[in-house]
């Protein structure tokens, strides 16, 4: 085996919960395979690196952070990464199954394509680039070999962002990689190595070029050839090719594919704008004009098909009607029969001990690496199959038990089957936080773990009915149908407004803010009597409230004063008047008649501070 192909791994379980159904496609980063995701009972493609890819650290860390860059984008026309690791020598991402054919295929059987065909492919492409875009991400190696078209019409665009890990060494390991690759480099990728979002511009003008013509814009036969063609030339018009092809498509493609970066469209969100103009801008019949049958063809040839003719003179043979006349040799015949018989014997006799059926004692491999298991059984001429199982006891790797059991007489022919262990059975607890009991209880089921005691809490953040913690918590190692336990919200706790009105203002804070509540301080009032300091209401005065929620006091200033005005040598009308207005009671004590009606004294006297509502006696002569 080639040391930068990846072996393969039907029939294996990666990571403990991808089991590998079948062989996809080869790349230059590795293989990808049809894998059952076992956790959540769904398919997807499941990419595996190189091994020599695998052994280089620093490109594995360089890798998983592209990965991570890449699964966070979220777009209908992306390939979505949702899983990323490594299962001992093998690293590994998991990503979205699309079940249809890729652009290359389609352009192999179907190429050139109408413009209408080719515009709706590029939007598609041009929209989940722009994404990329948006996110800093640029794609670098867009070919149509990473444009998946689903059956139901919808584009996929994959591989964002690896393209940037795995060029050095794709590139240097691996020539058809990098001559599939070198068709579509933007020319400062050729001359500098660097790449932006023009870049992807560049390359989406040469797929929509090749779309409508069916041929590449720079064919060659070795990939500097073409480098040096994207750094020189000028991409053809896609009108010289295929007559149908619009004039507006060819300057689009000239604007899209400019040798000079700054020339071309600033992003992949800018330049579909340019084509859902173009494609507005063209009638019905440009856009659905069929290609002639001459043109196009696998870069840029001209496709011709014949047929042989019934009338073809290319004849096997010939047959005269002459008489074949069968001698009758007796002798002759009897010989043959015998030698016949006799061969037969011998084939059945060899069939029966050396050949296919013929028997070999089952060894004893219980026990054993399966290697030096499998060794044994091929010693004997014995074919085998694997199946990995758990084991509590015999170690990862070895043999568990074997059918047919050690001892038995076992046919050529026949397949014995050997148990491997995976080691002990243990599945990881989900994170639970925030889930539904049901969604919970869901997620365990799919980890193979069993829903154990459920108990409520209070929780001052988590809503009611989600999961606030689980036991074990998450990231546990559990055997196979251990029980977890869940806390389930409540919800916010209730707490009991104190009555604090009477109490001091200092009091009553600590009190309300002891609790949880806040205690605000609302507007201050007199009170006759409530002292000074004190509390005199509070909003609310009872019942429930939660933690953090406020509680306003109003606060006692104490009783209301008035200063006594100096009412001396008013009439008793006018004196008593302003009093009154003060919100004093007034008494009025005459000496000889009031004669004059003079007030003569105030009883507190003037300056003296009474509460609101005090009588103050007038003396009135």
């Amino acid at each position: 085996m080639s040391p930068t192909a990846s072996p393969s791994l039907v029939g294996r379980r990666v990571d403990g919960r991808y089991q590998v159904l079948h062989h996809l496609a080869d790349g230059g980063m590795g293989s990808v395979y049809v894998a059952l995701d076992e956790r959540l009972d769904r398919h997807v493609a499941l990419k595996i690196m190189r091994p020599d890819l695998a052994r280089d650290e620093a490109f594995v860390e360089r890798f998983r952070r592209e990965a991570r860059s890449a699964a966070r984008l979220s777009h209908p026309n992306i390939v979505a990464v949702t899983d990323q690791g490594q299962d001992e020598q093998y690293v590994f991402i998991a990503m979205e199954l699309v079940e249809g054919t890729t652009l290359r295929e389609l352009l192999r059987v179907s190429a050139p394509l109408p413009a209408r065909r080719t515009l709706d492919i590029a939007s598609g492409i041009l929209a989940a680039i722009a994404v990329a875009h948006r996110a800093g991400i640029v794609h670098r190696d867009i070919k149509p070999e990473n444009v998946l078209l689903r059956d139901d019409g919808t584009v996929k665009v994959v591989d964002f962002g690896l393209a940037r890990a795995v060029t050095t060494h794709t590139f240097s390991t691996d020539a058809s990689v990098m001559f599939g690759t070198a068709a579509y480099l933007a020319p400062e990728q050729v001359e500098t190595g660097t790449a932006s979002e023009r870049s992807d511009v560049y390359t989406v003008g040469l797929l929509v070029y090749e779309m409508l013509t069916g041929a590449k814009a720079f064919p060659g036969d070795s990939p500097i050839h073409v480098a040096y063609q994207h750094v020189h030339g000028t991409v053809p018009r896609a009108s010289g090719v295929v007559p149908t092809v619009p004039p507006v498509l060819d300057e689009f493609i000239a604007h899209a594919t400019a040798t000079d970066p700054e020339e071309r469209p600033a992003d992949a969100a800018e330049m579909l704008d340019h084509l859902q103009a173009v494609q507005r801008s063209l009638r019905p019949d440009q856009l659905d004009a069929l290609p002639p049958a001459s043109a196009g063809g696998p870069d840029g040839q001209v496709a011709h098909t014949s047929r042989l003719g019934t009338d073809s003179t290319h004849q096997l043979g010939r047959y005269d009607g002459a008489p074949v006349r069968a001698r009758r040799r007796r002798p002759v015949l009897l010989a043959v029969i015998g030698v016949l018989v006799l061969a037969l014997v011998a084939a059945g006799g060899w069939l029966f001990t050396a050949g296919p059926l013929g028997e070999e004692k089952m060894p004893d491999v219980v026990g054993r690496q399966q290697g030096a298991a499998l060794s044994a059984l091929h010693a004997r001429h014995l074919d085998s199959a694997v199946r990995e199982v758990y084991s509590e006891t015999v170690p990862k790797g070895s043999v568990v038990a074997s059918r047919p059991g050690p001892g038995a007489q076992v046919r050529r022919i026949d397949s014995v089957t050997l148990q491997v262990s995976r080691g002990p059975e243990r599945h990881t607890v989900p994170t639970l936080a925030g889930n539904t009991r049901a969604q919970a209880q869901a997620a365990l089921t799919g980890a193979r773990l069993t829903l154990g005691a459920v108990t409520d809490a209070y929780s001052e953040t988590v809503a009611a009915g989600r999961v606030i913690s689980s036991a074990p918590a998450a990231g546990a190692s559990l055997k196979r149908d251990t029980r977890v336990g869940l806390v389930l919200s409540k919800g916010r706790q209730p707490i009991t407004i104190p009555n604090v009105v009477g109490t001091s203002d200092s009091a009553a804070t600590s009190t309300l803010n002891g609790l949880g509540f806040t205690a605000q301080e609302g507007t201050q009032q007199f009170s006759d009597t409530v002292a000074q300091g004190d509390v005199i209401s509070q909003t609310p005065s009872s019942g429930t409230g939660y933690r953090g929620d406020g509680v306003t006091l109003v606060i006692s200033k104490g009783p209301e004063l008035v200063t006594i005005p100096d009412v001396t040598g008013q009439t008793s009308q006018k004196a008593k008047a302003t009093l009154e207005a003060l919100g004093l009671k007034v008494q009025i004590d005459r000496f000889f008649g009031g004669l004059f009606n003079d007030v003569r004294a105030t009883d507190p006297s003037p300056g003296a501070q009474v509460r609101k509502g005090s009588t103050v006696t007038l003396s009135v002569v």
